[in-house]
């Protein structure tokens, strides 16, 4: 039987090819507003449905929870699916979109993939196995690599200073700088004021993964846009949390960090408070 972590890549990967014909031909998509605002398109719902064929014909008895239909299915064993994770920058021709599969079991997240489809990457990470990058060649994956968080980004001197890690430290915010709300600016302000804000090509959590940057923020979301990046940033040998410090993903804002040593000033910057980590016993 095809494991859980290729079946979440087959998934994601199948999604992918149908987001992409809808990003061929921006012009004919109708745009819609969900009660909360924000944006969703007929591509959300097919690229969802696709996944959930996929998901569905392997694991016939596992739950399912995605960002357009909802959960379907009660069991220990729950995928999570962010059909577009971006859709605001997919219907811009933005090409940094995602498709995100995730797999939870007992309430941890044990698999986690992200396609960048538009940029030809994916990226996977398997609880305790790594977290991995490769980029999409047809129908076959090249340049497998594994990812580590301790390859800092060129120039930075983010955790140089054992008092305080943060200066020098390179800050990716998600979601772009035009589609920041003034209360979230004012929100991650004190992390904002000590560190360089960055641009991001790729998803800021995934650069953090391959040590490209040294922070994340991720402003708001829900579940779903966290289940597979956290999972893959913590495999990579990052901190993961909510700004109240939890590790399981959850709705509200997030920060990924390269080191602990950065994560635990970057939340005492934005004031959350900290739980210990229960393998550790540090914040």
């Amino acid at each position: 039987m095809e494991d859980d972590l290729l079946l979440a890549r087959r998934a994601a990967l199948t999604g992918a090819v149908v987001a992409l014909r809808y990003f061929a031909d921006l012009g004919r998509l109708d745009r819609e507003r969900k009660s909360d605002g924000t944006v969703v398109t007929e591509a959300d719902r097919a690229v969802e449905a696709t996944i959930r064929e996929v998901l569905a014909g392997a694991r016939p008895a596992d739950a399912i929870l995605g960002e357009e239909v909802g959960q379907t299915g009660q069991a220990t064993r729950r995928w999570i699916v962010d059909p577009i994770d971006g859709t605001a920058q997919f219907v811009a021709g933005d090409d940094r979109w995602q498709v995100l599969v995730a797999l939870e079991d007992a309430g941890e997240i044990v698999v986690g993939v992200a396609v960048v489809p538009a940029q030809r990457t994916i990226w996977w990470a398997r609880r305790g196995g790594g977290a991995y990058q490769a980029e999409i060649a047809g129908t076959e994956l090249t340049g497998e690599r594994r990812l580590h968080t301790a390859a800092a980004p060129s120039g930075s001197t983010a955790g140089s200073d054992a008092a305080d890690p943060l200066p020098g430290s390179r800050l990716g915010v998600v979601p772009p700088d035009e589609q920041v709300y003034p209360a979230e600016r004012e929100m991650i302000a004190p992390l904002a004021a000590v560190t360089t804000p960055t641009p991001w090509h790729t998803h800021a959590a995934l650069l953090v993964a391959g040590g490209e940057l040294d922070l994340a923020v991720q402003t708001r979301g829900q579940v779903w846009d966290f289940a597979a990046t956290s999972l893959i940033v913590t495999e990579a040998g990052g901190r993961y949390s909510g700004f109240d410090g939890q590790r399981r993903p959850a709705a509200g804002p997030s920060l990924f960090a390269r080191t602990p040593a950065l994560h635990d000033a970057a939340l005492r910057r934005l004031g959350g408070n900290g739980r210990p980590d229960p393998a550790t016993g540090s914040a």
